[in-house]
């Protein structure tokens, strides 16, 4: 079982996906919230293993939310769920932490097929904006082409089965290590590159040819 937060500002919006979700047995929405302060207070107190998060709201944007709850070391997985396919906004969104960015115009099976998918530890962005972010990343490639000899063996190990669409639990049974320890990891190879979530990481490992 999936539990999940709702962060959106419209009531009819957050019913709409919970109403969604829950015709799935994976799926449980443990709590909602309409603004980024109180995502903050939502998510420390039932700890969800997925957040789906509005990027316009007023006070607290998605965006700062999304950095808060990175910055306290929270680990469930964020999906974007907006309206914005702003250049700036997708690149900013997965900059912050964000695991992946979908348009609120997505078809309801998709939708269940992106949360499903991200839950592995898959890509869950729309086509075109892998785009956008890939042409991103490449302006910054010499940097990050030196930073990656200061990765150990088993992190470059890790960041290709990450861009391999490789979730925690599965890089844990692959490698013969806990999922605590592939955590450990993970984030130790996000800070070496200068990355802050899985998704920027596998996007610009794949551009990159890091497989």
């Amino acid at each position: 079982m999936t539990r999940i937060v709702l962060v959106d500002d419209h009531p009819m919006m957050r019913q709409g996906i919970r109403q969604l979700l829950e015709l799935k047995d994976d799926f449980e929405v443990v709590a909602e919230a309409s603004n980024g302060e109180e995502a903050l207070e939502k998510v420390a107190q039932y700890q969800p293993d997925m957040i789906l998060m509005d990027l316009n709201m007023k006070g607290m944007d998605g965006i700062q939310t999304v950095d808060a709850l990175r910055q306290r070391g929270e680990t469930a997985c964020i999906l974007m769920i907006t309206v914005s396919d702003n250049d700036n906004d997708v690149i900013a969104a997965l900059r912050a932490g964000a695991d992946g960015y979908l348009l609120k115009d997505v078809e309801p099976e998709e939708l269940i097929k992106a949360v499903l998918a991200a839950e592995r530890g898959n890509l869950v962005v729309s086509p075109q904006l892998t785009r956008i972010l890939a042409r991103a990343l490449r302006d910054e490639e010499p940097a990050r082409n030196h930073l990656t000899a200061e990765l150990t063996g088993r992190e470059m190990e890790i960041l290709k089965m990450i861009a391999a669409g490789s979730s925690n639990k599965l890089i844990a049974r692959e490698l013969g290590i806990s999922e605590a320890t592939v955590k450990v990891h993970v984030k130790n190879l996000l800070k070496k590159l200068n990355f802050r979530s899985r998704v920027e990481a596998a996007v610009w490992a794949v551009s990159n040819h890091v497989l």
